[in-house]
């Protein structure tokens, strides 16, 4: 029996998001969905599209994503992440863990390019712009964007030992990652407004913007 690819899903409130997304998943690959304590009954939605799901009681994106890593089956040893909330379509996975799976690459990322106007605001993209640019200058690595889809090996990235269980996990590993020599490769990805029914929550709330800027502001001064 072939190995699955597990594809890790942090969930917060992404019931609308999950059935389409799920439905896409490619052959070979299974989603788990590492639910950091929805009300919207994502759990639920997430079960009876197949998936497995974590539930995860710290709140934050970094420690959902953990959550999600410790219950990846090692067999297969490559593990995807992305987000749940329908901007990225499942059809792409196999673009990025194949060079890892191949020994071409440790960590495979997806660069963001919108599919429509609006699918990823202006102040998001700017913000970005500017934690990507800090990432070049600090390490020589030459990416765009802060991977929120992405594939490595399992054990390697529970053995760079990630402390941020926040916002700030996305800029911890890539940092991570480059120190310890890491091959990264960076993808172009299709990004799509998010699902019906979901919000963000870094910028659909003036409270989530400043808590993601935050986070990244206390990686950053390690």
């Amino acid at each position: 029996m072939p190995f699955m690819t597990d594809v890790v899903l942090p969930c917060l409130n992404e019931a609308a998001a999950l059935p389409a997304l799920l439905a896409r998943l490619p052959r070979g690959y299974r989603a788990i969905v590492a639910d950091n304590g929805s009300t919207d009954g994502s759990p639920e939605v997430a079960r009876a599209g197949g998936a497995r799901v974590v539930e995860v009681a710290q709140r934050g994106y970094g420690a959902a994503v953990h959550a999600g890593l410790l219950a990846a089956d090692p067999a297969d040893g490559v593990v995807c992440v992305m987000d749940a909330d329908g901007s990225f379509d499942p059809a792409q996975l196999p673009r990025l863990a194949d060079p890892v799976r191949a020994g071409d690459a440790d960590l495979a990322c997806g660069r963001r390019r919108p599919a429509t106007a609006g699918a990823w605001p202006l102040h998001a993209r700017l913000g970005n712009a500017v934690l990507a640019r800090r990432i070049r200058r600090e390490t020589g690595v030459d990416v765009h964007d802060i991977a929120p889809i992405r594939a490595a090996r399992r054990d390697a990235l529970l053995g760079l030992g990630l402390r941020d269980r926040r916002f700030g996990y996305p800029l911890e590993l890539l940092l991570s990652a480059a120190r310890d020599g890491w091959r990264i490769v960076e993808l172009d990805v299709a990004y799509h407004p998010r699902a019906a029914g979901t919000r963000s929550k870094v910028t659909g709330t003036v409270r989530g913007t400043l808590g993601a800027v935050a986070d990244m502001r206390a990686v950053l001064a390690r």
